[in-house]
């Protein structure tokens, strides 16, 4: 069984990202924000992460860049999952070596399809 890690602010949409993935077959672990998220990457070693990039404490491409930085988290395929969607966003997350970038509100299908595509 694949272990995601959801890391997201929002709790409401947090819980539905992880109840989708769960009612999907995957160990989820949920994080309310990027310190906590980057804390449980490193003890829980999912594979994979969904990320929000706005968050307090850190956001998401501090999450990235830190992950990048150890050997045994560098290949974890990261996603990240914002509101923001503009082409400069979307070319400095994957500069730093996310995988994929998924716009919210998403689409059930596309989230899945996109995990499906990076595990």
């Amino acid at each position: 069984m694949h272990k995601i890690l959801v890391i997201e602010d929002n709790r409401e949409i947090r819980e539905n990202i992880c109840e989708l993935l769960e009612l999907d077959g995957y160990q989820v672990i949920e994080a309310e924000n990027g310190k906590i998220g980057l804390q449980l990457a490193f003890e829980m070693l999912p594979d994979l992460v969904l990320c929000d990039i706005m968050m307090p404490l850190m956001d998401g491409y501090k999450v990235l860049e830190q992950l990048k930085l150890q050997p045994f988290t560098t290949s974890i395929p990261f996603i990240f999952l914002t509101a923001n969607v503009e082409k400069k966003e979307v070319l400095a997350g994957l500069a730093l070596g996310a995988k994929s970038y998924i716009s919210k509100p998403f689409e059930t299908d596309k989230l899945l399809q996109e995990i499906r595509r990076w595990l």
